[in-house]
Parts: C-alpha cells; structure tokens; sequence
C-alpha cells in the first residue's frame, strides 16, 4: 500500500516502527502515531459506519470530539473495550483494532440498506411507526430495536485490567496544556503556588504542535514549547499531567479527572492500572480547553476523506501525514487557508481553496496563488461524488444566498471548516450562565459560579498570542487569589495566524432538499431537515429538538453538531441563537471507561465488606456468610454431612429447647446525649419517651415525614440524659443522617449530641431457656432474676471481667440477653460464653436461624416486611404510637385520608393449605387464579420460613384490607402450579402470650 508519510515531517519517530491490525490486516506505523494517524498513513479513510443509515465514515477530527472512527480494540485476553476513538487512542505494537457497526465487512455492509430507505427513518420516525399495532411492541419492535441498537459489541469477558483512583489537592488545577494552559501554568508556577497542569493528549502543547511556524520570543513554537516544559518540570510545585482528561466540574471547585496509565504500552508493568480517577480540589481554576472546529453542513459532507481543516493540519504537522494528494478546501474561517498553505508547502496540491465570504484579506489571495491554489470566493459546496472515499466536490458560486451553476473539482479529501466555538463543557458542569457574543456568533463563559478562570480560546480569543496572554493573565489572577504575588509575563508572537470567520447555518444546495443529506451529528446520522422537520412537527425547545432528532446524543456529546444544530434550529423558529439557547451540556466531557469509576472497587474490593470482632471465630467454625448491607454475617453454621435446612433446623431447635449463642454486633448504634436529649427522642420517635425510667428499654418506631416506616429498634435508658439508640443493620447511616438533618435544620436550639457507635460495641445475644443460667455467674453487680432484671431492662455491670451494657432483650421470644462489651472484647467474651455454655450445649446460631425465630414471634424487619409504604398501622404496631404525644416526625402524615381509607395493604400471616410447602418470598398474591391477564394483585409475601418449632411452614405478608379477610384462602400463582394459603390476622405463630419471653 502506498504510504501518505511525508519523511521529515511531524513530531513521529521514523526509526522506531509499530506494527497493528485493523480488522485483521496488518498495517505499520511509527512511535507518537495516533491509530487514526497510522491509518491515514497507510492510506486508509474508511473506518466505520453510522449509527442510522449505516453510510461509510471516515476520519472527521484528530481529536477526542471525532464521531465517526471509533473502533474495538484488544490487549489480550479481557482486555477488550468497544467505542475507541481512533483519533486519541495512542499506537502501541501489537494494537488489535477492528471496525464497528458493520456485517459482514466495512466495505461491505448489509446495514446500509438503511440508506437507501432513508425516506422512512426521517426524524422521530420511531415514535410515529411503532404505536400500531400495539401488540407488535413486544414480539417485533422492541427485539428488532434492542437488536440494533448501539455501535460497539459488549465486551463478554471479564474485564482484566486494574483501575485505581486517588484523591488531590491544589491550589491551581489548568485544565488544557495548549499555549494558554501553559501560559498560566508557568506564571502560578512561578508565584511558589501549587498547581497541576492536565491535558487529555499524549504530549501537551495543543495548537502549538500544529503550528510550527510560529515564533515565541525569538523561538520555534516546538523550541519554545521544550524550554517551557523543561522549566515546568523542573518546579517542584508543579505537577504535569498528560494523557488526563478533565471530565468533570463539581460543586467547590471539586473536578474528577480520567488519567490514561497504561493504554499506550504495548505491554502494561505487573499491577500497574490501566486507568486513575483523579478526584481533585482546588482553590483556583483556570480552563484553557481552547475552542472546537465546526464543520460544515452540505449534503454529503460525509463521506471518507471530508474532515475538517484544523485536523488534516494536524496529520500533516504532528503526525507527517497527507490526508490526500490533492485535497480541496471548503471555507467560512481563515484558519483553514493556513491548513492548505501547510500542505502545498509540504508537496502535497491542494486543487481549491472554496471560501463562502464574498472576500478576504488580500494576503490570503496572495500567498494561495503563489503556491498555485485556486482561490473560489463567494462559493458554496453543494455535494461530493465518491462511494468508500471521496472523489470529487460539486461547488457553485453564490448568489443572493443561492447556489448559481455547478463545477466539479476532482479532490481525493475535502477540508472544512465552519470556524471555532469554545470549548465551554467544563464550565457548563459549574452551572455557569453562558454569554451570546453578536461579533463571534458563539456562546462564552458569562457569569461564574465557582473560583475558575477562562482563558485562551476558550472565551473566543483566537491565534496564539492572545492564547499566550490571556493564559498568563489568568494564571496570575489564580495565583493572586490563591494567595501568592504573581505578574503576568508578556510573549512577543510572530508568524500567528489568528484569522476570522463566519458563522452558518447548512449551506445553500443546488439538488431538491428533500434528497440532500447534509449532515449535522455525523455518527447518529441527524441532517439540516430533520432539524427543521423537528420545528415543523412542534418542538420549539432546544431540548426537546435533541431528544426528537437525536442531535448532540452521540458520544461527542454535541461536541461538533450542538451549534450548528442550534443555528438551523434559530433560524427555524426565526429565532435568534440566545434565544433558542443550548442543551445541557453533562458530566463525563469524554466517553469514560466503567472501570475508571469504579477503581478499586472490583472483584473481592466491589463492596467494602465490613467484618465484627467475631467474624474470625465464625471463620474457623465453618460458617456459611451472607453479605448483610455492608456487614458479612454468618448465615448458619452447618455441620458434617447438613444442607442449610438441616443445620437452620438444629440450630432452631437447640434454641428453643436449651440455648443458643448470636453474633449482633451488626446492630447499628447510636448514643444520643444531652440535656434536651428527651426532647429530642420525643420528637424522632412515635413513642413516648419522657416517662421511661432510667434502666429501662423500649421499641422504638421511626417514620418518614410521610407517615411511613423507616426504621426500628431497642432503646434504652442509660441516664435521665443519655440513651442508647440501636438501629437496624442497614439502617444505621441512614438514621443517624436522618437524625442529624433534623437537629442540625429543625431543631438547632436543642443541646443534643449524636454519636454513632456501631464499631464501638460488640454485642453477643444469647437466648434460650438456660441463658440465665449461663450469664449469672460471669456478672457481676447486678442480680438478674426476672423481679430484679426484668424483660426490657438495661444496666451498666461487669460481664466476664468486661465492663458491658446488658441488655435483658429478645428478638427469638426465648428469655434473651444481649450483652455489649468494647469491642476489642468481643471476641474474648464470645470465647467465654462459648466454653462456659458447653454444659448447656449451647448452638452458635446464624442469620437464617435468627430469621425464622423472628418471624415465628411475628417481628418484623423494616425493609423486608415494609417496603416504605407502610404505616404503623398497616404492620400492626399502632401500640407504637404515643396517643398523648403533640408531634413527632410523620405524625401530620398518619391522618392524611388516604392513610386510613379502605384497601390499604396491610401485615397479616399465612398458613399454607400444604403445611410442607415453603412459599417465596416476592410471591404475588392474587383472590381469583382462573382472572384473566394482567392480574389484580392483592399483595406480595414479605417472609416466609420452615418452622421445626410448629412443623409446618409459616409465612407473612402485605395483602389489601389483610386484616378483615381472616380466614380467607388466597392464592399464590407459581410458573408450575398455585398455591392456596389462609390469612391469620396475628402474624404471632409460637407462644402468643409470651410466656417463654419473661421465664
């Protein structure tokens, strides 16, 4: 294949080849190469298709806003990633790249049928054709969509790589290491402050690395741009970044940003990460994102071979590639003049330079024709010839805004360029109010609302000594605010071309309108019409013209397509731009890997996995763990030659019948302390509180401001101003949040102090008919018979030679005890209650145990027997409410009429018609199984277990009106059979007077 590398030209390395693939053919390129660069240098254009009509696409850009050259690439085994941009994704031997959205082949695509039907998928099409017949949506539509929707292929295997992540501070983060991130990186350098400079490409210098010619203080661009790095990385204040992409601008200055670690290697070192998010503060920031090159919209702006100017000028100048060798050139801006004298002076002859301005500066004129370019001014493209790759350009001169009569330019590339909008993304995270600037016809950063400083391009001032300038200012004013004396260095510049422009809207077209495709979101394949067809058909908001046409929701995120999408829409609407306004610009700024958000936390690190100081004692007994909010608990403890049932039921058994020994350290605490601590419990809880006696325990039930369950547990009395809060386990951070939010916004005058003391504690319960027996002797100074420590008592003693919080509790309706000792004690008392039990054959119980002797007493759990719509009364717990009390939070809520009307769901019991059947839990309930489909619902069964104390089974549920329909058999449809099961009122199945609980 011919190679389109200019020898001598950009910033490659010529002795150091690399050698990939793209779709099984091997090609070479050379060290500093970009795949897309390599591509072109082997003379390659075709590298995917579109989303929609699946048309052949080219390159389009030489940077992260490309929409059409994504590629799959592997490294390896699990080391796949689908939607690669091309155009930033760095050479490294043995890259395996193949193209998307194409079968079988990407010259060959059976998709692109689409294209030839494109009449039927104009915009919004699929809202109108897949309404009728309804019931094709599940059985034809939805498949059909599912099945084309997306452009990579998932990647099937799991993904091998490491992830990390680490957090920062500074007091200067720039953002963008072009001539103005530099700028100002060296001015807040030089101050003393601490600054971190990133930018998303593999070397920094942005534009400079395009531009040459340049001259900075009496240096070449690239001369001046190694001093100003040498002298950047010899500060060791500063921090360089390259390969890092600032993707998003939170709230206080908070920015996250993605660096790429190991993705340009051809082979990553042992546990070095692919990735690194970055989560950095920073007093001041400085965007210098510079401005992004808007093509143009004509009908068959698409095709291979069309990209925009600013692009081919950096193949050729960056990379020593030629994007063809006789390249035509489509204008509204100057920047792209300098693009074709960059490539007639490197050999290469451009056929036309095309400008839509009816004139320019007279020196552009000049210097085209003496590098021998047609000059075509006051002209417009009007379509391109050409299937795989470009052929030819159709352009017309203008006339009173129409097309006059046509020519043929025989071109292998065409360069477009519509000129440059800022890059205002970042920005726009900070929920900055964006300013409508006449002159420049572009959005700038208006009034800010974090400590940021825009410079450069990015607030519309073009050409490299502007850039060098405004960035110096700016980092001088962020170094000042951060508190350090900075001046602001002045640059001399020559050779800049700033250059000016026009902005447009699609441009005028010889052929019938309805034919043409001029294309604005090149990958989701969204034209000038459907723009305008969008307007016709009602949408007057930006908004909802993107969501119709599906403009700017490509992965560029609009990055090419927002504002020439937002001009045709203006003009539409007869509009000016500000008033039409831009579309939510949103956090990631680039396509960001689920593996970069995630970090550390895969495989056994997904999940922090919280352990008690017992955990290791359950280890090595054998137990089974089940994963409990962020807690692992042992689920049961089996034995030689036991299933979980086998082992459920013994452990059962052997608490009812002698004593058994659990693991509650999980339950949240919370100590609430104070002088108005009373007030406070009496405010929180439905309960009253102000009568319970020191010693002394009580349920407490929490509510939403809502009315509904949010919570419960056993509270003690531990002083006339302190108590002793337990939560549920998963319920802990949400209480005690919940907690704080009231007293820090609601009650700020009450003296209270909240302090969470779940690690603090280790809590060992032990339940059954022999735990007093077990206990007495290991306590000391307090006596516990039932007249002295009766069910629902606390106190402060000596448990084990431990000091300890014992609580006479049960959540089994045996005679329990739950004893809290610190909890670097826990496992020595554990270990002591264990051996001193033996006589009693005291059973380690788990979780499941825990649960069927819960429910066979009727307790519920929040969250599995209420789902946050249940009241008080709904659970049966209305005995909970404190009928004197004033207020307490959801009190208001509880007499909402709809809170006590008929046919809300309420907890009853079940007993199924075969007492051997276990239901699920999540059944659906239904009154009449013969109903036709979809069903009425009555309820779902929140609970249901084998009981070896009743031997049968037992279940609770929330049914309609549950608690009049006792008696009733309801029935539980299952994929093999139904079910009958009969509603018991009282969820209370063994020992319903509690005699076992007070023994």
């Amino acid at each position: 294949m011919t190679s389109h590398r200019i020898p001598g030209r950009g910033r490659v390395d010529s002795s150091r080849p690399v050698h990939f693939t793209f779709d099984g053919k091997a090609y070479q390129g050379l060290a500093g190469d970009t795949l897309a660069s390599a591509l072109l240098a082997n003379g390659v254009h075709l590298m995917g298709r579109s989303f929609k009509y699946h048309r052949p696409r080219g390159v389009v850009s030489a940077g992260s806003d490309e929409p059409n050259a994504l590629v799959g690439t592997r490294r390896g085994p699990g080391r796949f990633e689908p939607n690669t941009r091309a155009t930033v994704q760095e050479l490294r031997d043995g890259l395996d790249a193949t193209s998307q959205n194409r079968w079988p082949s990407l010259a060959f695509d059976f998709g692109a049928i689409n294209d030839r039907l494109g009449s039927l998928f104009s915009a919004g099409f699929y809202y109108k054709t897949f309404m009728w017949p309804r019931a094709f949506w599940d059985r034809v539509y939805e498949p059909v969509i599912r099945n084309a929707a997306g452009l990579g292929v998932s990647p099937s295997e799991p993904d091998a790589d490491r992830y990390a992540a680490r957090f920062a501070h500074t007091d200067i983060l720039i953002v963008g290491a072009g001539p103005a991130g530099l700028a100002a990186a060296l001015a807040a350098g030089r101050s003393g402050a601490s600054v971190m400079l990133v930018d998303e490409n593999a070397e920094p210098g942005g534009s400079l690395l395009s531009e040459p010619a340049v001259v900075i203080d009496g240096k070449p661009a690239w001369d001046w741009l190694a001093a100003t790095l040498a002298e950047l990385s010899r500060l060791p204040n500063v921090t360089l970044m390259p390969r890092t992409t600032a993707i998003g601008y939170y709230h206080q200055n908070l920015l996250g940003l993605c660096q790429k670690v190991t993705d340009h290697l051809a082979t990553a070192p042992e546990g070095a990460p692919r990735e690194r998010l970055w989560k950095v503060r920073a007093g001041q920031v400085v965007l210098a994102q510079g401005a992004l090159e808007k093509p143009l919209v004509f009908d068959g702006n698409d095709r291979p071979g069309v990209m925009l100017a600013g692009a081919a000028q950096t193949y050729l100048n960056r990379h020593g590639v030629k994007v063809g060798d006789r390249p035509s050139v489509v204008t509204a801006h100057d920047s792209a003049w300098h693009a074709a004298f960059d490539l007639a002076e490197a050999g290469v002859k451009p056929a036309a330079i095309v400008d839509l301005r009816p004139a320019v500066d007279a020196a552009l004129i000049d210097r085209a024709r003496a590098l021998g370019i047609e000059v075509l001014l006051g002209h417009t493209a009007t379509g391109t010839r050409g299937r795989l790759r470009v052929k030819a350009l159709r352009v017309n001169p203008l006339r009173e805004g129409r097309a006059g009569a046509a020519r043929a330019i025989a071109c292998d590339a065409v360069l477009m360029c519509g000129g440059w909008t800022p890059s205002l993304h970042l920005f726009s995270h900070t929920q900055g109010r964006l300013a409508w600037d006449d002159a420049l016809q572009a959005f700038l950063p208006g009034k800010t609302n974090e400590a940021v400083h825009i410079a450069g391009a990015g607030r519309g001032l073009w050409g490299i000594a502007a850039a060098l300038a405004d960035g110096a200012a700016a980092g001088a004013r962020a170094a000042r605010d951060a508190g350090r004396a900075a001046d602001a260095q002045a640059y001399t510049v020559s050779a800049d071309r700033s250059g000016t422009g026009v902005t447009l809207k699609e441009l005028p077209t010889d052929r019938n309108p309805a034919t043409a495709k001029a294309f604005i979101d090149f990958q989701n394949d969204v034209t000038a019409k459907d723009i305008r067809l969008a307007v016709r058909e009602g949408m007057r908001s930006i908004e909802h013209v993107k969501r119709y046409t599906t403009n700017g929701m490509a992965t560029d995120q609009g990055k090419m397509s927002n504002i020439n999408g937002l001009m045709i829409a203006a003009d539409a609407l007869a509009k000016a731009p500000p008033q039409v306004g831009l579309t939510t610009f949103r956090p990631p700024y680039t396509p960001t890997t689920f593996g970069t958000f995630a970090g550390y936390h895969q495989g056994v690190t997904f999940d922090v996995t919280r352990k008690t100081p017992i955990d290791p004692w359950a280890e090595a007994a054998g137990a089974v763990f089940e994963p409990v909010a962020l807690w692992r608990r042992a689920w049961y403890f089996p034995q030689a030659g036991e299933d979980m049932h086998a082992a459920v039921a013994r452990e059962c058994r052997a608490t009812r019948a002698s004593l058994g020994i659990f693991d509650a350290s999980t339950l949240g605490k919370i100590e609430v302390a104070g002088p108005d601590a009373v007030t406070f419990m009496e405010r929180m809880y439905t309960n009253p509180w102000a009568k319970l006696g020191v010693g002394r325990c009580r349920y407490g039930l929490l509510l939403g401001e809502d009315g509904f369950i949010r919570d419960d547990g056993v509270i003690g009395r531990l002083a006339p101003d302190r108590f002793h809060v337990t939560t549920t386990t998963g319920g802990a951070a949400r209480v005690l949040n919940m907690m704080e939010d009231y007293l820090q916004t609601e009650w700020p005058e009450l003296k209270v102090w909240l302090t969470s003391t779940t690690e603090q504690w280790a809590t060992v319960a032990l339940n059954g008919p022999n735990a007093r027996k077990l206990l007495e002797p290991l306590v000391e100074g307090l006596d516990l018979s039932d007249a002295a420590f009766p069910h629902m008592a606390v106190a402060e003693c000596t448990v084990a030679g431990l000091p300890a919080r014992l609580f006479r509790v049960s959540f089994t309706g045996e005679l329990g005890f739950e004893v809290n000792v610190p909890a670097r004690h826990g496992r020595a008392l554990w270990e002591t209650l264990w051996q001193a039990g033996q006589q009693y054959g005291i059973c380690a119980y788990g979780t499941e145990t825990m649960h069927v002797l819960r429910a066979e007493k009727g307790y519920i759990i929040v969250g599995q027997d209420t789902d946050g719509t249940l009241t008080p009364d709904d659970a049966g717990l209305s005995w909970a409410i404190g009928k004197a009390k004033p207020d307490f939070v959801g009190k208001r809520s509880l007499a909402r009429p709809d809170m006590v009307a008929k046919g809300r769901k309420q907890l009853v019991g079940l007993l199924t018609e075969d007492p051997k059947t276990v239901l699920q839990e999540g059944a659906q309930i239904v009154a009449d199984p013969g109903q036709p489909k979809p069903m009425t619902m009555l309820g779902h069964v929140t609970s249901s277990y084998w009981s070896e104390a009743l031997g049968r089974s037992i279940a609770m549920a929330v049914v309609v009106d549950g608690r009049d329909r006792e008696g009733e058999t309801l029935h539980i449809p299952m994929p093999d059979r139904t079910l009958k099961a009969r509603i018991v009122a009282s969820t209370v199945f063994y020992d319903p007077d509690g005699t076992r609980l007070r023994a």
